[in-house]
């Protein structure tokens, strides 16, 4: 059958020309007679795909060289307890709360430390970005969530936080916008929206913070996997190997800036048609969009439902809002193609002639 157009946040699209060289490549790697899946990790085949993979990571973000990369596992989800176990040290920890992945952060933090909110958009429903002060200088980091997966709001400009770390969490938007690393102290992220197959988490963290908290479990450590290269266990190696492969492809599309010029205009297009349209609609306040996920309603639980049948029937898939927010949710991330969001709005603009007035046929 043809490939559906996959909407999901996560697992989410990859890449064709990644997955079909992960096809080719699959019974045998470089003539190895064994797949990427079979590989000693201390094989020099597997080395050498970690060093690419690292290798091009740092290009693509311009990383400078007084920053770790680690490939870790637990997902983002971990790094909400890695990340205070590391970094408190004592100090009181500040968040931006912007949607539930900020607060599971900060719920996490709290059983390691004290936290304080600094700023906060739930009021509204997390609709916007709030404006966030200037943090205070004895902090042990501020933490962030550049962009909100399930709410589909997005910082595209970072805060000032003088010496105090800027601690990110970029699960849905890495490798989607340009951001200056050496802005960060830390940047974490889920690698299973943008970058490849769940099962992988990317932590970019500055080298003077780590090592400065002594008897952590050795596995919570930023200190003890960065000494072993990421390898102080068994890293999950197919993973590490479809996204060097994505990393590839990304730099095939003009690096990161080239791919943000593409999501730019492939958001533009949607939130137009939402800002034209008489029946679908967007809750986001327009100058904090994200351009990565784009939730969107009727405003008619009924008709939500029902667009979301007459979509699946026709294979756009995984359109269903977040069980915390209805209506609607189109992840449309760096794999995702312009023609598909093309489709969305043709498909969107047919229902619209079927129902207006908001009448349910059926």
């Amino acid at each position: 059958m043809e490939r559906a157009y996959n909407f999901s946040a996560g697992p989410a699209i990859l890449p064709v020309p990644v997955l079909e060289k992960v096809q080719k490549e699959l019974l045998s790697y470089k003539g190895s007679g064994m797949s990427v899946m079979e590989l000693s990790h201390r094989s020099d085949l597997f080395e050498e795909i970690l060093g690419d993979a690292e290798s091009l990571l740092r290009e693509l973000m311009h990383i400078p060289e007084n920053y770790k990369i680690l490939f870790l596992q637990g997902g983002a989800s971990l790094q909400f307890t890695m990340v205070p176990m590391n970094l408190m040290a004592g100090k009181k920890a500040y968040f931006v709360n912007t949607g539930s992945w900020s607060e599971k952060a900060m719920e996490e933090a709290g059983k390691i430390g004290d936290i304080e909110v600094l700023a906060s958009s739930k009021d509204k429903n997390f609709s916007y970005i709030p404006e966030i002060p200037r943090v205070p200088s004895d902090a042990a980091y501020l933490h962030i969530t550049t962009n909100n997966t399930i709410e589909g709001t997005a910082i595209f400009t970072p805060p000032e936080t003088g010496d105090v770390p800027l601690v990110a969490d970029m699960s849905s938007n890495i490798l989607s916008s340009v951001y200056d690393v050496s802005k960060f102290g830390l940047i974490y992220a889920g690698a299973q929206k943008n970058i490849g197959p769940a099962g992988l988490t990317i932590v970019i963290v500055r080298e003077d913070l780590i090592g400065n908290v002594a008897g952590l479990p050795a596995m919570l450590d930023y200190e003890v996997q960065a000494k072993n290269g990421s390898m102080y266990n068994t890293p999950a190696t197919f993973a590490i190997y479809v996204s060097k492969l994505v990393f590839e492809w990304i730099k095939e599309q003009g690096g990161v800036a080239g791919i943000e010029a593409l999501n730019r205009k492939k958001a533009g297009l949607l939130y137009d048609y939402l800002d034209a349209s008489s029946m679908f609609s967007s809750p986001v306040n327009k100058a904090d969009r994200s351009l990565t996920n784009v939730p969107f309603v009727t405003g008619s639980p009924e008709l939500d439902a029902l667009f979301i049948k007459e979509a699946e029937e026709l294979h756009f898939e995984n359109l269903k809002g977040h069980r915390s927010v209805g209506g609607m949710r189109a992840s449309i991330y760096n794999a995702f193609p312009y023609e598909g969001v093309e489709a969305l709005t043709a498909l969107m603009e047919k229902f619209v002639a079927t129902h207006k007035g908001g009448e349910i046929h059926v």
